[in-house]
C-alpha cells in the first residue's frame, strides 16, 4: 500500500518545539507527490481530524490554521519528497496525532480534509502542562 509516512512526534512540556517530517519513499507515491500540495492534519481523541497547515508544490505558497499563525512553520524538501512541519511554543491543546496527507488535485494548497489522500499512519503528539 502507497502512504506517507509521519515521523518526529514525541512528548514536551507547554513551551516546546518538535519538528515533524512526511516522507514519500518509493514509486509511485515519490512520483505522485511531485506537482502537489501536501497538507497537515491533526485529530485529538474524540474529536474530528483538523486542518493544521499546508504548501504548494514547489513550495512557494503556504498556509496555515489561525491558531497554528506564528508558531507552526510548514517547509519542503523536494529532493528528498519530504516536507517539514516546524511546531514553536506547544501548548497542551496541541496534543494530538498529526497526519500529512497528498493533494489529491493539484500545486495549490487547500484547509479541505477531503482534498487529500494517501494518508499515513500518524505520529503523536503530547504535549504537558
Amino acid at each position: 500500500q502507497v502512504l506517507l509516512i509521519e515521523s518526529g512526534g514525541g512528548s514536551v512540556q507547554a513551551g516546546g518545539s518538535l519538528r515533524l517530517s512526511c516522507a514519500a519513499s518509493g514509486r509511485p507515491i515519490s512520483n505522485y507527490v511531485l506537482g502537489k500540495a501536501i497538507g497537515w492534519f491533526r485529530q485529538a481523541p474524540g474529536k474530528e481530524r483538523e486542518f493544521v497547515a499546508a504548501i504548494s508544490w514547489p513550495g512557494t505558497g503556504t498556509i496555515y490554521a489561525d491558531s497554528m499563525k506564528g508558531r507552526f512553520a510548514i517547509s519542503r524538501d523536494n529532493a528528498k519528497n519530504t516536507v517539514y512541519l516546524q511546531m514553536n511554543s506547544l501548548k497542551p491543546k496541541d496534543t494530538a496525532v498529526y497526519y500529512c496527507g497528498a493533494s489529491a488535485g493539484g500545486a495549490r494548497p487547500t484547509t479541505t480534509m477531503t482534498d487529500y489522500r494517501y494518508w499515513g499512519q500518524g505520529t503523536q503528539v503530547t504535549v504537558s502542562s
